[in-house]
């Protein structure tokens, strides 16, 4: 239920079925393809269940989800089966003078991203029976190694066809049609046409001999022509007709036309990419394993690796082996490290769990958790994981380490991909990241307190409650372990402070401005003074003295913080009149601040946010503008 729940509010939250072209999933990203990537409320999008993040690559709008992605994803189409898959019915965005380069990487990233389940299953497959060969435990031969093997193989040999489908549902074509053209190119009495010693032509004209079978370029051009085609002859077909007509005059133009041009054209492109690439993992060496490697986690996260998908199935099924896998495994394990870097230099102990959970996870090859919700969000990891995977890629390619199959898992799972002559290369590669990583990220250190965003990001209503939950060591907290209790009626707060009240989004701080930590409202004060908007009970007085929590007696939790950053200030310029567990009247004195000292170094906007949010059904201002102390200006109706 959970997962139907968050599947139709991210639906919501992208602005409806309406405003979807097409989505579709990854390892652990939903990618939607908006017609308005405007529309989207990312306060909305964090706040749910299972929501670990956004990215935007390129007008590609990526919702992270993590392990759970497939589950969120069969729950959205489940309900909406239409915005599983572009349709000619769908207006598309406008191209606003797009890149033409993140263009053709998006589209790749959408032919391939739906394919990789089962590509990436036969990969693992090859992979194990590679390793069972080599350690004696199956002989190669026997009958079940054979039908092993057509399950891993079958789905190179006839990759053409998965790519026709997947390319048709992108481009918007009948994938029925593309599949036919398919299988008109690997037709056993067509390959051994082309593969014959004498010369083929059609109506005159020279057909140049190219194998279809395991060929990832010429498929895909053949089906984005074919898409033109077939919706400009769908165009002048009369209605009664379109059935019969359409397919057949598509294929009629399409096979000679794929067969005469494409092909060569595809094949030539396909080489010299393929060509240029390998020349500079085989001949970069040292250098190229280091810019590689440590480029990898901005490759991995723009989605640009996606656009290799074609060359490294190229080069495994005419080479036997890829050069740029291994740089993925290498940059998986960097981030791995560079989290459990975290995990030891963390004081927190929500922290420290959180980076040794995701230091696993990454190890097993899913590195979302990992990048976006500790290393990125500290920044130093980040760059302790790119120079660990700097390191880690250029031992393994200055040794010319080499994966042999397409295992879709760049963790420990998938090893058996790297099973061959250059095994211990890689994974000394992988070992180096590791620790070089988990050094530099210990070296490096984290600042707990580097910004409210920071700072805030374990608080919740329960920390307000409980001593043994305290935000980031920030808080201070003296009253008793008693729980918090759910809201008992509608609840009204006054001013804290007189100056002028203004909308909660326009706090320049993400934390506050996209309602993360709820929804509540904000003052540019003009006195250095707060005092209790309600009557109840202090349950947070932050150390660095620049926020408090209190909570009212009809039970609304307020998080008033003053200004943006402060927490750099550790305490300078504010004094406390109240402790944990003092109790106030509304009006009461708990803060007073040197608005003028402050104001030279930081935004001294200030939020007031209720953090049970989720507890009632609107939270919103009464009113906004120039405000007195005690002046009404916050509702919270259940």
């Amino acid at each position: 239920m959970k997962h139907q729940e968050t599947a139709q509010g991210i639906i919501k939250a992208v602005g409806g079925t309406d405003n979807i072209n097409s989505v579709y999933h990854c390892v652990t990203r939903l990618r939607f393809d908006l017609k308005d990537n405007d529309k989207v409320d990312n306060s909305s999008l964090k706040q749910l269940d299972k929501v670990m993040g956004t990215n935007i690559s390129g007008d590609q709008f990526q919702v992270i989800i993590g392990n759970d992605v497939s589950k969120v994803f069969d729950a959205m189409v489940k309900d909406h089966p239409a915005i599983g898959q572009s349709t000619e019915t769908k207006q598309p965005k406008p191209d606003n003078n797009k890149n033409i380069i993140l263009n053709i990487f998006e589209t790749i990233a959408g032919v391939f991203a739906p394919m990789l389940p089962a590509i990436t299953a036969a990969g693992m497959l090859k992979g194990l029976l590679a390793l069972f060969v080599s350690v004696g435990w199956m002989t190669a031969g026997t009958d079940v190694y054979r039908i092993l093997s057509a399950i891993g193989d079958g789905v190179f040999h006839y990759l053409p066809l998965l790519i026709a489908v997947s390319a048709a549902r992108k481009f918007g074509s009948n994938p029925f049609v593309a599949i036919a053209l398919g299988t008109a190119l690997m037709y056993p009495d067509m390959s051994e046409l082309l593969n014959g010693t004498q010369s083929v032509a059609f109506l005159g004209i020279p057909v140049t001999a190219v194998s279809y079978a395991s060929s990832v370029i010429p498929i895909l051009l053949a089906v984005w022509l074919m898409s033109y085609v077939e919706k400009w002859v769908d165009r002048i077909i009369p209605a009664a007709l379109k059935l019969l007509l359409v397919p057949l005059i598509t294929l009629l133009v399409m096979v000679p036309v794929t067969l005469i041009a494409i092909g060569p054209l595809g094949t030539f492109v396909g080489n010299g990419l393929s060509g240029g690439i390998n020349w500079l993992l085989n001949e970069g060496g040292l250098i190229a394993g280091i810019v590689l490697g440590g480029a990898m986690a901005l490759i991995i996260m723009t989605g640009m690796h996606y656009a290799l998908v074609p060359i490294i199935l190229s080069n495994i099924a005419t080479l036997g082996f890829d050069k740029f896998l291994p740089l993925t495994f290498i940059s998986n394990m960097s981030q791995a490290g560079a989290t459990l870097g975290v995990f030891f230099r963390a004081k927190d102990k929500k922290l420290k769990t959180v980076a040794l959970s995701t230091s696993f996870t990454a190890l097993m090859g899913v590195t979302e958790p990992a990048m976006y919700g500790v290393n990125m969000k500290y920044k130093k990891p980040f760059a302790a994981a790119m120079i660990g995977s700097a390191v880690g890629g250029g031992f393994a390619l200055a040794f010319g380490a080499k994966a042999y199959v397409l295992a879709g898992n760049g963790g420990l799972p998938g090893l058996p991909s790297l099973i061959g002559q250059t095994f211990w290369y890689s994974l000394g590669g992988m070992a180096l990241a590791f620790v070089v990583g988990t050094i530099m990220s210990v070296v490096f250190g984290i600042k707990e307190e580097e910004g409210d965003a920071e700072a805030l990001a374990q608080f919740s209503p329960s920390a307000a409650a409980s001593p043994k939950a305290t935000p980031a060591n920030n808080a201070s907290v003296d009253v008793d372990d008693m729980g918090a209790p759910a809201p008992t009626g509608n609840a009204t707060a006054v001013a804290p402070m007189t100056g002028k009240a203004i909308p909660l989004q326009e706090v320049n701080d993400p934390t506050f401005g996209d309602e993360l930590m709820g929804k509540g409202v904000a003052f540019v004060p003009s006195i250095g003074e707060l005092v209790s908007p309600v009557t109840g009970t202090v349950m947070n007085v932050f150390k660095t003295k620049h926020a408090v929590v209190v909570r009212s007696d009809d039970g609304m939790e307020l998080l008033i913080h003053v200004g943006i950053n402060t927490v750099k200030l550790r305490g300078q310029y504010f004094e406390s009149h109240v402790t944990s567990g003092t109790r106030v009247q509304a009006g009461d004195l708990m803060l007073t601040f040197e608005l003028d000292e402050i104001a030279k170094e930081y935004d001294i906007t200030t939020a007031m946010v209720v953090t049970n949010t989720a507890d009632y059904r609107t939270v919103q201002p009464v009113q906004l503008g120039d405000i007195q102390i005690g002046q009404d200006v916050l509702k919270a109706e259940l």
